[in-house]
């Protein structure tokens, strides 16, 4: 699995050989089968992790036992709580996985290491850190002023393929929606 993170990698920067067995050294391979917990509530986070196949989300629960998704994970993106990676604070969210999975984790004082030794996978970071930020704002900000309409529809358009990945139910909640106000709304864009 460690060539998929190698291919992801040499896709995005240039690396030589030394570099790249310096990142598989710290690399840590870690299968999930559909609903393992990758990090739970209560638990410090503390890797960087990258989605190498499957799925996984991220989710907190209400006192009521309702689900909050606030996001997914696919093939090549990455995943966890980066606040508490950052504050060593217990995470408020839960991160297991939506269909069989498996990630490279790296302890985070590895990963750091990478970065400052690194130079090209330390500017790769945080450009992805750049982008996560952008996709965080554009969500809040649909989040705030969109339709349920035009929310199905800007998630739809963002991620094709999410719909036939992920159950209706997982997509209604990381929407903000009921499961059948979402079954209403895709009744009605079908029909456009």
């Amino acid at each position: 699995m460690f060539d998929v993170f190698k291919t992801y990698l040499l896709d995005k920067i240039s690396l030589t050989d030394e570099e790249l067995e310096r990142i598989r050294t710290v690399s840590i391979i870690k299968k999930l089968r559909k609903k393992q917990y990758l990090l739970q509530e209560g638990d410090v986070w503390k890797y960087d992790a990258f989605v190498a196949s499957g799925c996984l989300r991220t989710y907190s629960v209400d006192e009521k036992g309702n689900e909050h998704i606030i996001g997914f994970a696919v093939e090549n993106w990455w995943t966890g709580d980066r606040e508490s990676l950052l504050t060593g604070q217990p995470s408020r969210f839960n991160v297991d996985a939506v269909e069989d999975s498996v990630v490279i984790l790296f302890i985070h004082t590895n990963f750091e290491q990478l970065c400052k030794d690194i130079p090209a996978f330390n500017n790769m970071v945080n450009a992805i850190l750049q982008r996560s930020f952008v996709t965080a704002q554009n969500r809040i900000q649909a989040a705030l002023s969109y339709t349920a309409e035009e929310k199905y529809l800007n998630f739809v358009a963002k991620y094709p393929g999410f719909a036939n990945r992920i159950p209706q139910s997982m997509i209604a909640s990381y929407l903000g929606m009921t499961p059948e106000t979402l079954s209403r709304v895709r009744s009605a864009t079908a029909k456009k």
